[in-house]
């Protein structure tokens, strides 16, 4: 009797990674000759599972050595719970659970939410990982979305238009530990906005389009360097993950060399213990040559690969690529072109990155940051800062934002020489990075001026270090203002407004006497006189200059 998936062909389409330019994994399709099997599958979740189970099943008959992502409606995972058909189809295709993701998706209306989550755990502890799929274009509940707690989430591409509800979403992903990828990507533009909202991953028609095969040829628009987030302390580990190369532990050489040699692009092939934690790796080049001696076949062949293999290098997910970095720079200097192994909380093997990949991506960012650095005190300049301020606007932080300047500067140059200005500038710029706490980011904007955004409470010191120093120019004392707006969530709406509100407080700490200092609060009327008195009056080059 015909079965209703004799009809149900699969195609596959990259999920595309927008820092290496690489294909991160690939997601399985259904693809119906005729009816509407997948309007069935939304009410029957026997037929769904049994989809998901034959999407695997088509994946291991094109052989491909890339993660998947299969589909499964959410009822489907609530109702099935262990999904067993899939499971039995990971293990029959020789694919490891952590080299699948469920992509769980919408309608998720009158779906009973307690037994989605235990569903979801069940899934979760035998390796599986968890997508939520949909975002932006199903009925997927806010604090369900937080309760999954998913390892990637998937924003559609009508979401780019409403970019604050991207950024919404990154940040929610960064709180949850998660990647943030956006499906439908039809054009550059729309990929430009997807790098520049801070998603790791894509997918779409601009990349590829479903095929009946699998194919790692991609189409990646050229991104500038400056396009990628990368916080202070370096970029994320999870911009640079590829898919592993995993085998058993107890895997033989012949089997790790059928797998190198029918895959020139895999550089090393790391194998793993039963529940996906790395015990051993194997570089590509030392073990063929190994391999390729006079008896090395005879020797190896039939063997544990693990003897021809060196302990593995490892970072946690959450490790930024300078903490890569110092893992190579620590270790054995034959091994610098090795793959260092990601692994989640678990120690599971989520991906390997590559030394060459990291190099890149840091010297195209040293090469931007050096670009907008101020040429006399190697500061960044104002679009650091506002980029920022952005940021801290969308991820709903307080912050404070504070304005620093000398005093009648051009008195101090026509006085003393611009040499001395320009010492004074390089000296100021010191001090405040000295001051300046981990939170905290500090901008040089031209002439006089800095900008500081800081944590409210890290105030205080900073302000102390630079208003209570003994400045001088050419021998003659000069003093600073600082004025300061405090952003609470909510108050701005960007860093423009911010600025407005920190204009008029900078005209009021330069109408102090002495060392000024006023702080005020975006949205409230008025402001606080912190240090100064009075009206700062004009003072000749050769007095002690107040104000």
């Amino acid at each position: 009797m015909p079965s209703r998936t004799d009809t149900v062909r699969f195609a596959f389409q990259p999920v595309v990674n927008l820092t290496t330019g690489g294909v991160a994994a690939l997601e399985i399709l259904a693809r119906p000759e005729s009816g509407d099997i997948l309007a069935q599958a939304r009410r029957d979740p026997e037929l769904d599972g049994r989809l998901a189970a034959l999407a695997i099943r088509a994946a291991a008959r094109k052989e491909t050595l890339l993660p998947l992502h299969v589909n499964v409606f959410a009822g489907t995972l609530a109702d099935l719970g262990r999904l067993s058909a899939l499971r039995n189809a990971v293990r029959e295709a020789g694919r490891l659970p952590w080299e699948v993701t469920v992509d769980i998706g919408p309608p998720y209306t009158h779906v009973p939410q307690q037994a989605l989550l235990e569903a979801v755990a069940v899934v979760r502890e035998e390796g599986f990982r968890i997508c939520a799929d949909g975002i932006g274009d199903g009925d997927v509940p806010l604090r369900l979305l937080t309760d999954l707690a998913p390892e990637l989430m998937k924003l559609d591409a009508s979401l780019l238009s409403r970019p604050a509800a991207v950024r919404a979403m990154r940040t929610l992903c960064e709180q949850l530990g998660a990647l943030l990828s956006v499906e439908g990507v039809e054009t550059e533009r729309q990929c430009a906005a997807a790098v520049s909202a801070g998603a790791q991953l894509a997918q779409g028609e601009l990349f590829a389009p479903p095929a009946r095969l699998p194919s790692a040829d991609v189409y990646v628009p050229a991104l500038s360097p400056g396009a990628v987030t990368t916080p202070r302390s370096g970029p994320s580990v999870r911009q640079f993950v590829r898919p592993a190369a995993l085998l058993p532990a107890a895997a033989s050489a012949g089997q790790v060399r059928a797998l190198l040699t029918g895959s020139p692009d895999v550089s090393g092939v790391l194998l793993v213990n039963p529940s996906g934690i790395p015990v051993r790796s194997v570089h590509r080049s030392r073990f063929l040559l190994s391999m390729s001696g006079r008896y090395g076949h005879a020797l190896y062949a039939d063997r544990p690969a693990a003897r021809l293999g060196d302990p593995p290098r490892t970072v946690g997910v959450d490790a930024t690529a300078w903490e890569v970095l110092d893992v190579v720079a620590d270790g054995d200097r034959d091994r610098t072109s090795d793959d260092v192994a990601v692994v989640d909380r678990y120690g599971r093997c989520v991906g390997v990155v590559r030394l060459a990949d990291l190099v890149r991506a840091l010297s195209e960012n040293r090469v931007e940051e050096a670009a907008g650095l101020n040429p006399l005190t190697r500061l960044p300049g104002s679009d650091a800062i506002t980029r920022e301020v952005d940021r801290r606007i969308a991820d709903g932080r307080m912050f404070a934002l504070s304005w620093l300047d000398v005093d009648h500067f051009k008195q101090v140059n026509d006085g003393a020489g611009f040499a001395a200005g320009d010492e004074l500038i390089r000296a100021v710029g010191r001090a405040l990075q000295v001051s300046a706490s981990e939170a905290t980011r500090v901008g040089h904007i031209g002439g006089d001026d800095f900008l500081v955004l800081a944590d409210p409470d890290t105030l205080g010191p900073l302000a102390a270090s630079v208003l209570d120093a003994p400045w001088a120019a050419g021998g003659r004392a000069v003093t600073m203002s600082l004025a300061t707006v405090v952003c609470a969530p909510g108050s701005v709406s960007d860093h423009r407004q911010a600025a407005a509100c920190l204009a008029p407080l900078k005209q009021a700490a330069k109408a102090l006497n002495g060392a000024s200092w006023v702080l005020g609060r975006a949205g409230l009327p008025g402001h606080e006189i912190r240090r100064g008195t009075g009206a700062a009056p004009m003072a000749p080059y050769g007095q002690t200059l107040t104000g």
